[in-house]
């Protein structure tokens, strides 16, 4: 059950509807890590792969104030250690990795945190520097063709500030930013720790979209598979299951980050900001539960479409037994008749002499198929 706050949740709960389509074979990789080159001292920051431009937005207020900036420089960037009472610095991003790495000296963030914020990839984690809390956890949406997208986010607490770091432009913030700029009472009054609980809510109440979504996927795969309907769409359900053990990854680790959290002993957050991060960590226990019911649904169907495809060859190879097994005797009758014995004696296939020696063929095979057509019936080979 929610914790009422001053406005609802599940801002970034936006509804995904619409036909499953086949994804891009290409999807999420199985496991994404950018790391240093082997034998490179701790804290080294290497430019990414692939760079996309750094935008930082500021957000200044207090109860009474408030004062943004948007798609500003470092050089214009107010001194968040000097600004108050609440200082928000948004970075979406990363560019060449200087950006971080300057704006993190500027914040006094340890070379470790400042590595791990550019090195993309990381586990879920909570770490405690002098002065600051640093978060990270992960962002996971649903994309384009249904596939499965997973970005890090990194907070960084301090005194006065709170500062993410995001590794594109798109996120689930933009409500928690509506809120701020419509004056709410109570994250306007609130300290920075409000400000990174209510980011980290924000991350965790976007999980619920993905798991309606496959959710939806498995209803449907599930009525395919009873109908007999998946053709080709063995390779979308394996995935799936692939797609849950990722987002499994992103959501698993994050529990012990908001356990740490929750019973923090340094100050960092106050009690009536714990109480908010023991409700978001109420939610990701239920996405945790969700997520494994779902990757346990998804492998009983793959192993119940084995089940049903075997079932149905075992039909079909029933029913071409059946007839196989009648036509043995009647093959047999004909090979006889089809013999070529001297018809001048008597005792070589004197029906072949005979006037009704044709009908009393057909008729003969007649009496057999039926004979055994009641006889497989009688033993129930022939039902279903």
């Amino acid at each position: 059950m929610f914790t009422p706050r001053d406005t609802p949740p599940g801002g970034a709960r936006a509804a995904l509807s619409g036909p499953r389509q086949c994804r891009n074979q290409s999807s999420v990789k199985t496991f994404r890590r950018r790391y240093t080159a082997p034998g490179a001292p701790p804290g080294q920051v290497e430019p990414p792969r692939v760079a996309v431009e750094s935008r930082l937005d500021v957000m200044d207020y207090d109860a009474s104030r408030l004062d943004e900036l948007q798609g500003v420089g470092l050089e214009d960037l107010p001194d968040p250690l000097q600004s108050g009472p609440v200082t928000w610095i948004d970075v979406r991003g990363l560019g060449d990795g200087s950006v971080v790495q300057d704006l993190g000296e500027r914040l006094g963030l340890h070379p470790l945190a400042i590595s791990d914020i550019v090195h993309v990839g990381q586990r879920p984690k909570v770490d405690h520097y002098e002065g600051v809390v640093f978060i990270v956890l992960r962002m996971v949406t649903i994309g384009e063709g249904a596939d499965l997208e997973r970005e890090q986010v990194s907070i960084v607490l301090g005194k006065t500030f709170v500062a993410t770091f995001q590794e594109t432009h798109v996120d689930c913030l933009e409500p928690l930013r509506a809120r701020i700029r419509a004056g709410r009472k109570l994250i306007r009054s609130s300290g920075p720790d409000y400000l990174a609980s209510m980011v980290i809510d924000a991350i965790v109440d976007g999980y619920f979209p993905v798991l309606e979504h496959y959710g939806d996927e498995l209803e449907g795969f599930e009525v395919e598979i009873l109908e007999g309907r998946l053709h080709g769409s063995l390779a979308e359900l394996y995935r799936m299951k692939r797609d849950l053990a990722s987002f499994r990854r992103s959501v698993w680790p994050l529990r012990e980050a908001l356990v740490r959290l929750a019973r923090d002993e340094e100050d960092n957050f106050t009690s009536a900001s714990q109480l908010y991060l023991r409700d978001t960590l109420d939610h990701t226990m239920q996405v945790v539960e969700v997520n494994e019911s779902y990757r346990e649904l998804a492998a009983s169907l793959v192993d119940v479409h084995l089940s049903m495809v075997g079932q149905r060859t075992n039909d079909i190879m029933r029913v071409l037994t059946v007839v196989s097994a009648i036509f043995i005797p009647l093959t047999f009758v004909a090979g006889i008749y089809g013999m070529n014995f001297d018809t001048s004696s008597a005792w070589n296939l004197p029906e072949l002499g005979w006037a009704w020696g044709y009908p009393f063929f057909w008729g003969l095979c007649a009496v057999i198929a039926i004979a055994l057509v009641l006889l497989f019936r009688r033993l129930g080979w022939m039902r279903g």
